[in-house]
């Protein structure tokens, strides 16, 4: 595996950490959704990397090496050795259906040598629960699934995606991976505690929540929130909702995506199931930064080689909580994983992956989300 990255501010030059020829690279591209917006942008990649697979993602942040940047653009161009892929793209405004979509992207591959796929999904209009559901519903699907919803700072106003083309919306890219020799683990955690009474789901769909305990979700949550109500619905990054469907599921945690003041209602990110029961959540700085160490530890933790790239897909909130202090995480991590795994990711609005040990992939939120590579 050869790697090349590089890195880029608004107005600035490409600064390159690592340059050399590479064959045919799959070129993952994360940046400011501003910048993405350039119509030169594009040509400008493809000029670099004539035979390359260009992937594009808006983010909440950007990260290469153990470094959180914001207005940037930061490229990592991987040539795989033993490793083959083929990447699918398709828009969420040509199906009715989010299900439907993830089981026509999953049909264009080859469901039973498939080793590995790796989601960079709009944003703004995919409910990433069921995209997964969609992706997972192929006959003979065996493979893992990790990736992440794109972001758009904290403003919440557009993600853009796109596949060897300008980023827009609404698109969702899936990254196939196929071969032995592809040594893939993956592991998320949070860091987040619960707080306040349980509550219970009494009217929902799909992820939009409309009553907890037989009231408006909104006004609930409203209540919680006092004051900071009315910087909704960023004021929600910094408590989610812990989502547990029944006994014997892990709770999952929920971020609000939007608000629908006329119906009382929120947007989540993923699936909030009726009857589930629900508790705020809250964290702190040094929590946050465990977590990322606890994710890294998991990720590690049967592998066969170390690992040579390392893809983090952290969530805007924790970002949101660490202000100052965001690059710690990437250091735990980093700390974990060895120096000579390349480091890229982005900040999110939900990641996606299994629990550690498991291969059925969930829709996660504020949680800190690795994918370790090595052929």
């Amino acid at each position: 595996m050869k790697v090349n990255q590089a890195k880029r501010f608004k107005g600035g030059e490409w600064d390159f950490i690592q340059d050399q020829p590479l064959k045919e690279p799959l070129v993952l591209v994360f940046g400011d959704r501003f910048l993405l917006e350039s119509e030169e942008l594009y040509k400008e990649i493809r000029k670099l990397y004539p035979d390359g697979h260009l992937v594009f993602g808006s983010t909440s942040g950007e990260i290469i090496e153990t470094n959180v940047f914001e207005e940037s653009i930061t490229l990592t161009a991987i040539e795989f050795e033993r490793t083959k892929f083929e990447i699918v793209s398709e828009n969420v405004s040509d199906f009715v259906d989010i299900e439907k979509m993830g089981l026509a992207i999953s049909n264009q591959f080859n469901a039973k040598k498939l080793n590995h796929m790796f989601i960079v999904s709009d944003g703004s209009f995919v409910n990433g629960s069921g995209l997964i559901d969609g992706l997972e519903s192929v006959e003979g699907f065996q493979a893992s699934i990790t990736g992440g919803l794109c972001g758009d700072g904290a403003r919440f106003e557009k993600t853009l995606t796109s596949y060897n083309e300008n980023p827009k919306q609404g698109e969702v890219v899936a990254v196939g991976f196929y071969g032995e020799d592809l040594e893939v683990s993956y592991a998320n955690f949070g860091g987040w505690t619960p707080f306040g009474p349980e509550r219970t789901i009494t009217k929902s769909e799909g992820n939009v929540l409309y009553e907890i305990d037989g009231k408006p979700a909104l006004d609930l949550y409203k209540k919680y929130l006092g004051e900071k109500a009315a910087e909704l619905p960023q004021a929600a990054l910094l408590y989610p909702l812990t989502v547990q469907q029944n006994d014997q599921s892990e709770p999952l945690v929920r971020t609000i995506l939007n608000i629908d003041e006329d119906a009382n209602s929120m947007i989540l990110a993923g699936d909030v199931p009726l009857n589930s029961k629900v508790q705020l959540m809250m964290s702190t700085m040094d929590d946050i930064a465990e977590g990322a160490s606890n994710a890294a530890e998991l990720a590690m933790r049967d592998r066969k080689s170390k690992p040579e790239l390392a893809i983090l897909v952290s969530c805007v909130g924790r970002k949101l909580v660490l202000d100052q202090r965001t690059e710690d995480e990437i250091e735990e991590v980093a700390d974990i994983i060895g120096d000579q795994a390349k480091i890229t990711g982005f900040y999110s609005y939900g990641e996606m992956a299994p629990f550690a040990g498991k291969n059925e992939c969930q829709l996660h939120n504020q949680t800190m989300t690795l994918t370790l590579m090595s052929e």
